[in-house]
């Protein structure tokens, strides 16, 4: 059981970073604390500044999501006019968008205890705080729902043949003192790039940097996507993250304490292996 960073440092063997925003000796930024997680401001993406942009909303179908204001909550209806969109991505879409529409599925990984690939773990789940580990060859970043774990191998260049699994190869380094860069490929199919259900294929190439900013209060990560599969040019997104979240990691074994699959209309059969694992 995981409940601390602590525990997952001794359990990867990972020495703990500097506890300073940014060392200036080695230029590594501190983004890990045992004590508090990093919240993001919305389980969507935002845009860039400019350029090609992420699938949003359709206008016409305004995404509501849980609040305290007795707004009605919705299921996101996917806007299938982005311009970034192939023709057989948009008729994968239509089709989900049918169901969500009509109340009977609006998938979910997060809900669905499933892999929410990249770069769709830095959208999955609106209240899980994202933690990090930096160790001297590795960096881990863990969503607390799950919990769900990517591992980000650093200064080392991608393999020939990286192995194909939702969450691909990532390598990455520092740069400026205050951003980790970290590029994933062999990513599977299997996944969405984001809670609007936008396919992909395993061309799928994703930059992420991940930068402190406010002085090591906000982290600002933009998102570069690549895939000739299943987009008609890059695009860049972005998402925002706050230390806000005190407190230790908590346990959230997602798939043992989801109890309403057949109810929900945002989950999906729980996952389970083809094969046992030893």
């Amino acid at each position: 059981m995981i409940r601390s960073i602590a525990a997952v440092l001794v359990a990867c063997s990972l020495p703990l970073a500097p506890a300073n925003a940014a060392d200036e000796k080695t230029g590594i930024p501190q983004l890990e604390s045992p004590a508090v997680g990093w919240s993001k401001v919305s389980d969507d993406f935002l845009p860039p500044a400019s350029g090609p942009g992420p699938v949003t909303y359709d206008k016409a179908h305004p995404y509501v999501p849980n609040n305290n204001d007795g707004k009605q909550v919705t299921f996101r209806i996917a806007d299938l006019t982005n311009p970034i969109l192939k023709p057989w991505v948009i008729e994968k879409m239509r089709e989900q968008n049918k169901l969500a529409a009509a109340g009977k599925r609006a998938y979910e990984a997060r809900a669905s205890c499933r892999p929410g690939g990249v770069p769709g773990f830095l959208v999955m789940g609106r209240v899980n705080p994202l933690f990090f580990v930096q160790g001297k060859n590795q960096v881990l970043l863990m969503n607390e729902g799950g919990p769900e774990v990517r591992r980000v191998h650093l200064n080392v260049p991608h393999s020939a043949h990286p192995k194909i699994s939702p969450y691909g190869e990532s390598v990455g380094h520092y740069e400026g003192g205050d951003t980790l860069v970290v590029d994933t490929i062999g990513l599977s199919d299997d996944t969405y790039i984001d809670n609007y259900r936008t396919p992909h294929t395993t061309q799928l190439h994703v930059v992420e940097r991940f930068k402190l900013t406010n002085g090591g209060k906000t982290m600002e990560v933009t998102i570069h996507v690549e895939d000739p599969g299943a987009f008609n040019m890059p695009w860049s997104a972005r998402q925002t993250f706050h230390r806000t979240r005190t407190g230790k990691m908590e346990e959230a074994i997602c798939a043992e304490n989801n109890f309403a699959f057949a109810e929900d209309a945002a989950v999906s059969e729980i996952p389970k292996a083809d094969k046992p694992d030893f």
